[in-house]
């Protein structure tokens, strides 16, 4: 995937650049810390320039961004419900669990995305339940743009100041990546275990 990827980024330029950072939102295993570096990394050689760069990423992860928002709000509260009252198991979410969710996100929505697009794995996950929560668009769309704006910036300018040596980047973030990965997975495979409806506890 790598030689893949710093092909595209030479054939792309900046359209590339914008492309790929949607697919990375949109299909997580394409990851920007390989992305956003080479394209970093192009600019410092003088192919691209490192402003464009960090505006292209920044155009094409706010597009995913969106894309998964927009799934949240067709979701809604109603199908989520529907969903739990069928695989409430497997989702690990009882009803109670998404009225406090909704109302942790009423308070701390703008945080919660802003920092979320900092996060590896987190980034993508994030603009779902903002979608289903009803949070505004346009707040969605600030904080969003904001924190993708930061991502791509530090990952891009890393990428420029270390030119030849931007694989560096992503033997750094990489790991943190995968740690990311696990401790949702372990988190989710507890929840599983130890499920319990509210309406089973009571009985």
């Amino acid at each position: 995937m790598f030689e893949w990827v710093v092909g595209f980024v030479q054939q792309g330029g900046y359209l590339g650049v914008a492309f790929l950072m949607f697919l990375e939102n949109v299909f997580p295993p394409i990851p920007s810390e390989v992305i956003m570096p080479l394209a970093g990394f192009a600019a410092a050689r003088g192919d691209l320039n490192i402003a464009l760069v960090i505006l292209s990423g920044t155009i094409g992860s706010l597009a995913g961004a969106l894309f998964w928002y927009w799934v949240g709000v067709w979701l809604g509260v109603r199908k989520v419900e529907w969903a739990i009252d069928r695989f409430g198991r497997v989702l690990t979410m009882s009803h109670d669990d998404l009225e406090k969710a909704r109302e942790w996100f009423r308070w701390k929505a703008s945080w919660a995305v802003f920092l979320g697009r900092l996060v590896p794995t987190v980034r993508t996950l994030i603009s779902v339940p903002a979608g289903i929560a009803g949070m505004p668009f346009w707040s969605f769309t600030f904080w969003t743009t904001l924190g993708t704006a930061a991502w791509t910036t530090i990952l891009a300018m890393a990428g420029y100041l270390l030119e030849s040596q931007y694989e560096t980047v992503e033997a750094y973030l990489d790991p943190a990546s995968k740690v990311v990965v696990a401790v949702i997975v372990l988190a989710y495979l507890y929840r599983l275990v130890t499920y319990k409806p509210r309406a089973a506890a009571e009985k």
